[in-house]
C-alpha cells in the first residue's frame, strides 16, 4: 500500500528552521496551511529575528518586543506596522473629533530605518513624551537625525534609491502604524541651502504625515523628520497627530503586494496635493471677489456722498 508524505512529516526542528528563512508575508501564509505549520510559525522568536531584519533600529529598544504586560509581540508588530493603515477621511485630524479615540500615548517611539535597495543604511529610535502641554499645542514634528550629530551622517549613492520606514509605536498600549511611503513620493531641492529633500507621505484622516530625509552634498543623509499637515497645509498639533496615530493602529490594514502598497501610497498623496491646490486656488478666488465686493461697496460710498454733497451745494 502507497503512503503519501507531506511536509509536516519532517521533523519539527528541521520545519521550524525553514519557516525562519521566509519573510514576514510567506510567514503569515505558512502559518493559514494547517494547524502544524501555525504553531510553529507562532513561536515568538522567530518573529522577533524578522522584526529585527526588517527594523534594525528595533535592536535599541528590545524591551518592545519582550512579553511584558503592555509591550508588543513580534508577532502583532509585524502585522501592525508591515501593511498600510486603512483610516477613512471621514475621521478628521481635528482634535475634538468625535471619531477619534480618547486614548493619547504618553510616549510615541519612532523606529526609523533608512534603506538603499534593500541595505540598511541608516537606524534610529527616538523617544518622545506626548503628556507636555507644550507638544500637545505645538506643530506636531519628531527629528530623528539631529545635524550635528557627526555619526548620524551617512552617505548614500542616489538619494532617490533610497527607501525609508517610519514605525510610530504606543509601548503602553501595544500598538504601531506605519507613518511612510517606503519608497520616495517626490524628491526636490532646499530653495536656500540647496539640500536634496527626498519625501515619503502617507494620508490618513484626511492629514498627510510627510517625512522627509534631507541629503547634504555628496546624499549625505543629514536629517529625518516627520510632520503632520491639514487638508488646508496648516500644521496639525501634537494633540491632534496622536489622536490620527491612534485611530491608525486601531484601523484595519490593507494587504497586498509591497510595490502596490507603495504605489497607492503615493497615488493618495498626488491626490491629497491636487486637492490642497484646487482648495487653496478656491480660497484664492473667494478673497479676490471678497476684495471686488469690498472695493465696490467703499467706491459706492465715495460716489454717494460726494452726489451728496454736490447735491446740497
Amino acid at each position: 500500500m502507497a503512503t503519501t508524505t507531506t511536509l509536516e512529516d519532517l521533523p519539527a526542528d528541521v520545519l521550524a528552521c525553514a519557516l525562519r528563512r521566509l519573510d514576514g508575508p510567506s510567514l503569515a501564509a505558512a502559518s493559514c496551511a494547517t494547524p502544524g505549520l501555525r504553531a510553529l510559525a507562532a513561536d515568538p522568536d522567530t518573529w522577533r529575528a524578522l522584526c529585527l531584519t526588517r527594523w534594525p533600529s528595533l535592536a535599541a529598544r528590545p524591551d518592545l518586543l519582550l512579553p511584558a504586560a503592555g509591550a508588543l509581540s513580534p508577532q502583532r508588530l509585524f502585522a501592525d506596522a508591515f501593511p498600510f493603515p486603512s483610516l477613512p477621511a471621514a475621521a478628521a485630524c481635528s482634535s475634538a473629533s468625535p471619531h477619534q479615540p480618547q486614548h493619547l500615548p504618553g510616549e510615541l517611539v519612532s523606529a526609523v530605518d533608512v534603506y538603499y535597495r534593500g541595505t540598511p543604511l541608516l537606524s534610529r529610535v527616538v523617544s518622545t513624551p506626548t503628556t507636555s502641554s507644550w507638544f500637545l499645542t505645538s506643530p506636531f514634528c519628531v527629528d530623528a537625525v539631529a545635524r550635528d550629530t557627526q555619526q548620524g551622517h551617512v552617505a548614500a549613492p542616489a538619494a532617490a534609491e533610497m527607501e525609508l520606514s517610519w514605525v510610530a509605536i504606543d509601548p503602553r498600549a501595544g500598538r504601531a502604524v506605519n507613518v511612510s511611503s517606503r519608497r520616495p513620493v517626490a524628491v526636490d531641492r532646499h530653495w536656500y541651502t540647496g539640500d536634496t529633500l527626498v519625501r515619503y507621505a502617507v494620508v490618513l484622516a484626511g492629514c498627510k504625515f510627510e517625512a522627509t530625509l534631507t541629503c547634504g552634498e555628496g546624499h549625505v543623509v543629514r536629517e529625518v523628520s516627520l510632520a503632520v499637515e491639514d487638508a488646508d497645509g496648516a500644521a496639525v498639533s501634537g494633540e491632534g497627530a496622536l489622536r490620527v496615530l491612534g485611530a491608525a493602529m486601531a484601523a484595519p490594514r490593507k494587504g497586498g503586494k509591497e510595490e502596490d502598497e507603495a504605489a497607492a501610497a503615493k497615488g493618495r498623496y498626488e491626490e491629497f496635493v491636487r486637492s490642497k491646490r484646487g482648495r487653496k486656488e478656491s480660497k484664492a478666488r473667494k478673497e479676490v471677489l471678497v476684495d471686488l465686493c469690498c472695493s465696490a461697496v467703499s467706491a459706492v460710498a465715495v460716489l454717494s456722498f460726494i452726489a451728496a454733497v454736490v447735491l446740497r451745494s
